[in-house]
Order: structure tokens, then sequence, then C-alpha cells
């Protein structure tokens, strides 16, 4: 990847760059930079090949300004033999803005016999669709996606194909845990938007993961929304190029302006 990380790296210091920034405010950082680099945190502390990030919660209680250093601080809650649990917590400008726990499962074997699941998606591969021409779409290039069905605030299914074209981090490059830790938020616009655009922020991300992916395209469709009284629910399904993956799901606040043109964000 050559483009522009979304943060630099000075010892345990991260320094956002441009790109960083969100829809709702340019001068605050993006929801899916706190998510990833929470994420990256954890991940830099205590995982490794023998455990899964089976579930990662980030609460985001602030919204941090792109003009501020951040640092990442991790705390081992447990750390069993079958269960490893992670708190992290992301403070912007010597400021907490953003909290996350994460449940790390080993690996071992299935046990015998049949479980129904859902059945496999049937979407075409991100090589068999067209790239989109429109910049707008991946907001101007901080990510990459391809089209299935639908668009953001279509009144019908929504699915899919999203990936990254920059390193989160400069100098690292993206882990399949990362790569999906970065990508969550996006569950909150592509579930809570609507005909009048998006209205809704979200304040929190959790993710479930039951196996991490293996390409580096994740796949998002939206399978749950519902809101009362200016708070929303939104759940996206997960998956990669050989499956399903898991489910982001986020919880939202109503936002008095809404972000226009959803389907272009």
């Amino acid at each position: 990847m050559t483009a522009t990380p979304f943060f630099t790296r000075t010892g345990n210091t991260f320094h956002p760059t441009e790109v960083a920034n969100g829809p709702w405010d340019p001068k605050s950082l993006h929801g899916r930079v706190i998510v990833g680099l929470l994420g990256f945190g954890i991940e830099q502390r205590c995982c490794g090949p023998e455990f899964v990030p089976a579930r990662l919660t980030v609460d985001m209680f602030r919204l941090p300004t792109i003009d501020k250093p951040v640092e990442i601080t991790t705390r081992l809650v447990r750390d069993g033999l079958r269960i490893r649990v992670v708190e992290a917590e992301f403070v912007s400008g010597g400021v907490s803005m953003a909290r996350a726990s994460c449940q790390l499962l080993r690996r071992t074997q299935n046990p015998d016999g049949s479980i129904w699941s859902p059945p496999n998606w049937d979407a075409p591969k991100p090589a068999d669709i067209p790239t989109p021409t429109d910049p707008r779409l991946g907001m101007h290039g901080k990510w990459t996606t391809r089209p299935i069905v639908g668009h953001m605030g279509s009144l019908g299914p929504r699915r899919l194909w999203m990936s990254e074209v920059r390193e989160l981090v400069d100098g690292f490059a993206l882990t399949p845990f990362t790569r999906v830790a970065v990508a969550a938020d996006f569950a909150s616009p592509f579930a809570n938007a609507g005909d009048q655009g998006l209205a809704f922020i979200n304040s929190d991300v959790t993710v479930y993961l039951h196996r991490l992916p293996v390409t580096e395209w994740i796949g998002f469709e939206v399978v749950n929304h519902h809101s009362a009284d200016g708070i929303a629910i939104g759940e996206c399904w997960l998956y990669d190029e050989q499956g399903p993956i898991g489910t982001s799901t986020v919880a939202a606040l109503a936002q008095r302006k809404p972000m226009a043109n959803p389907s272009k964000r």
C-alpha cells in the first residue's frame, strides 16, 4: 500500500493524518479509525495464532479531533488457557475518548454432529464486479468498494464488498484482525441510513468473529435495523470471499442534521 496511512507512530504515540477525518465533522476522527486503532493496540498486546479475537466491543463516548496525538493503553484482564480478556483505552490529547473490550478464544476442534447455519450469500466475487467510477464512493479513496445490491439509504436489501487501500498505522501491514476492526464501523451507516440521509451516529461497535478473514475483501450484508425514541440498532453479517466470518452490530443516536447523500458516503 502506498496511500497515506491513517496514523503515523512515534514511540507509543499515534498521530492522525489528514485522511483520518470523519463525515460528521472534518476536524474529528472517523469512527472506523478509532475502532481500528483500539483493535491494533489489543492485537499488539496479546493476540497470537492460537487465539481468535471472537468479540471486540468499542464504546465511543467522545469525538476525538484530528489534531490531537493519541495513545492506546491496554490491560490484560484474564490470561487463561482457553480465554483471554483484554481492555484498551483510546486517549486523545490526554483525554479518554473511547474504550474497548476484547475476548479471545483458543482454537480447538469443532464437536461432532451437525448444527444448522444460515446459507452462504450468493454474492459475486469482487473481481467480477466493475470498479465504481464515482469517487465519492468510499469517501474519496479512504477505502474501496464493490456494490452488490442496493446502496446506503435504499429501501431494500443492501450488500457490498469493502477493501482497505491504506495502512492503519504507517509501517504496519494490515492483519486479518485489524482489517476487520477498521472496517466494522461501516455497519452503522450501511444499516442505519434511510431515504432522507444518515441521521444516526453510532456510539459503539461490537464485532463477533468465528474466524478471521483470509482475503482482503470484507463483505457487508444488512440484516437488521430498528429504532425508537431516537435510538437505533443496526447489524450486518460479515463475509470474506470464502464465506461468513461473523457480524458487526452498532447502537446509534439520532442526529438533528442528517448526513446528505447517504449512497455517496
